[in-house]
């Protein structure tokens, strides 16, 4: 789970790390509360949304603007930034072209910083353990520093039975050359941050930039955080720190229905048993040049309603040009209940674009019979590259036909006059 940049602010300055003073805004006249409860003379105004690049974006109904981090010296520029914030969609390379709205502000003083440093803590997939990651470069993308100056950034993998150790917070601020009460606060910064992600279950914790200013006072500019969905029953208040405004549609449908969904950028859409053939379903649709357009994994369940609403998912992304159902049924995961589910979706919505399916295991046989009994435009494959490599040429008839107009339907197929069918 995500949160917010002022939210992961609060958590910080709440175990003792230093932020700038803001407050949060959902309209321009709230932005100009803040910015004059502030008594300064110039501001940041963010546009609080759960994507990184906000600087370097841009709206999409004015490609020209400034970005979604702006720096501002009246109250009437904090009212006017605001309001071409609020209410409108901001496109980072991090959302994707489709971006997304900002429905909050943060107001903050501005510091005067001399030095920018990145400190941040994940679990290393790699070895199981918290890693400790810092360079002098920050306020830039850490993965961008590491590809092109990979010596300007330093990992310390801690180790679990001993933790955070001085030695490891004396290794940090020695690469940063930094010495004295700035080293002081850098080390007691990362043993917070190091606590914090234990007790919270945190997944990340980032700063950056975690800034030097020109007082010589070491303060969070930014600050972004993830927690572990699985750990969230034990933090009542991180979990009311959720966003729903956030999440994909289709992410928040199927968190409801208990599915495993994340949208993705391309145009086939995707349903799969078990998060493992969900993913080699993702890698077979690449290999034969398409592109998966979500993950979709439906847990064994023998139950045809959450199939149905797992089905319902894919048909109704818009940016959906072809359908592959991939199911290997086992235990209490049967193919024709997967049919079922399938077929209930189809008579409650339309389908607009080519459906490939391919069943294996248990009551396979009866599920595909059940899909040809159903007189619905459904292309059956033999294996997954057969069902991978249906699926993106069907994708591709799909574009061509809304590109040229001269292509039409044929029993919910794309197909071109006078063209077989392949069933």
């Amino acid at each position: 789970m995500k949160i917010h940049e002022f939210q992961a602010k609060q958590l910080l300055k709440k175990h003792g790390i230093r932020v700038p003073l803001g407050g949060i805004a959902s309209t321009p006249d709230e932005a100009v509360s803040v910015a004059k409860g502030l008594g300064e003379n110039q501001w940041v105004i963010k546009a609080q949304i759960h994507a990184g690049g906000r600087r370097a974006g841009h709206f999409d109904d004015d490609t020209d603007a400034e970005g979604g981090v702006r720096f501002v010296q009246s109250i009437d520029a904090v009212r006017l930034n605001a309001s071409q914030m609020l209410g409108h969609v901001l496109v980072t390379k991090q959302t994707g072209p489709v971006g997304n709205e900002v429905t909050r502000v943060f107001v903050e003083e501005v510091c005067e910083v001399k030095r920018e440093i990145y400190l941040g803590m994940i679990v290393n997939r790699r070895t199981g353990r918290v890693t400790l990651i810092v360079s002098n470069e920050g306020g830039t993308n850490i993965e961008s520093v590491a590809a092109q100056s990979p010596e300007s950034v330093r990992k310390v993998t801690i180790d679990p039975l001993e933790g955070l150790q001085q030695e490891n917070t004396k290794e940090i601020t020695s690469f940063l050359n930094l010495d004295g009460e700035q080293a002081d606060t850098v080390e007691q910064t990362a043993r917070t941050m190091y606590d914090m992600f234990l007790k919270l279950d945190a997944s990340l914790i980032e700063i950056n930039p975690l800034a030097v200013t020109a007082q010589g006072e070491v303060i969070a500019l930014d600050a972004s955080m993830r927690f572990d969905d699985n750990a969230l029953f034990r933090h009542e208040d991180i979990q009311a720190l959720h966003d729903e405004v956030e999440q994909q549609m289709g992410e928040l449908k199927a968190a409801h229905h208990g599915l495993n969904y994340i949208k993705l950028e391309g145009d086939i859409g995707c349903m799969a048993s078990g998060a493992g053939l969900a993913m080699a379903t993702l890698d077979v649709i690449k290999l034969y040049g398409g592109a998966p357009a979500n993950f979709l994994d439906v847990p064994p369940v023998s139950e045809v309603e959450r199939v149905k609403n797992a089905f319902k998912l894919v048909l109704s992304d818009p940016s959906v040009k072809a359908i592959v159902v991939n199911v290997f049924g086992g235990g209490i995961m049967r193919c024709d209940s997967i049919a079922d589910g399938i077929v209930l979706a189809l008579r409650e919505m339309p389908l607009e674009v080519p459906l490939v399916v391919r069943l294996a295991g248990v009551n396979a046989d009866l599920g595909q019979r059940r899909l040809k009994d159903s007189g619905l435009a459904i292309t059956l494959a033999t294996d997954m590259a057969d069902a991978a490599e249906k699926a993106v040429t069907a994708a591709k008839k799909t574009k061509m036909a809304s590109r040229r107009g001269w292509w039409h339907r044929v029993h919910g197929l794309w197909t071109k006059p006078g063209e077989a069918i392949d069933r």
